[in-house]
């Protein structure tokens, strides 16, 4: 008798240790992509394809996956702006970074940053970059507040320097070398 209840026990631990470990690794996959995937095809000035970025809504941002080619080497500011039009060839047409909280520009600016700053991109001395990063401040969550998917959209842009992280209104990261609309 004993035995039958032991075995009926560990059956039954076995079962809830089971369920557990299936929320755990549910809890894990939600923890990563969450929901609405984007690619966005990037675009030179003279609307040549250079590459694309992949975006994932994840439980705490969006995941960008950057991979281009036909680059100048070195680093280069990048950074979500405001509209989605990428009319070349100075990619003006997508107006100023995507910054609906009213912040400063920079990750090193203490009233910084704008929702639409992200890491500079290093690319290699072949013109390649492949890239991933995670924006916090934004969501790919249609009518949510820092939501990428408003109705005049939102584009990625690629700069001709390095985002120096303080500087408003852009990081002295010069002109706009490629341009991605978001939709």
């Amino acid at each position: 008798m004993r035995k039958q209840v032991w075995t009926a026990a560990a059956a039954a631990v076995l079962v809830l240790t089971g369920t557990a470990c299936q929320a755990k690794e549910d809890a894990v996959n939600a923890s990563a992509a969450v929901g609405a995937k984007r690619i966005v095809e990037l675009a030179g000035p003279n609307g040549e394809k250079i590459g694309k970025a992949e975006l994932t809504q994840m439980s705490k941002g969006v995941h960008i996956h950057v991979e281009a080619s036909n680059l100048v080497p070195g680093k280069h500011g990048f950074h979500i702006h405001e509209t989605g039009l990428c009319e070349g060839p100075d990619f003006k047409s997508a107006g100023g970074h995507y910054n609906p909280t009213n912040k400063k520009h920079g990750f090193e600016n203490p009233k910084g940053p704008h929702s639409g700053d992200l890491p500079n991109l290093s690319v290699s001395t072949d013109g390649t970059v492949t890239a991933d990063m995670v924006a916090k401040y934004v969501t790919l969550e249609e009518g949510k507040p820092g939501s990428l998917l408003k109705p005049s959209g939102t584009s990625l842009i690629i700069h001709a320097g390095p985002d120096d992280y303080k500087t408003d209104p852009a990081g002295n990261s010069g002109g706009r070398v490629a341009c991605g609309r978001i939709q």
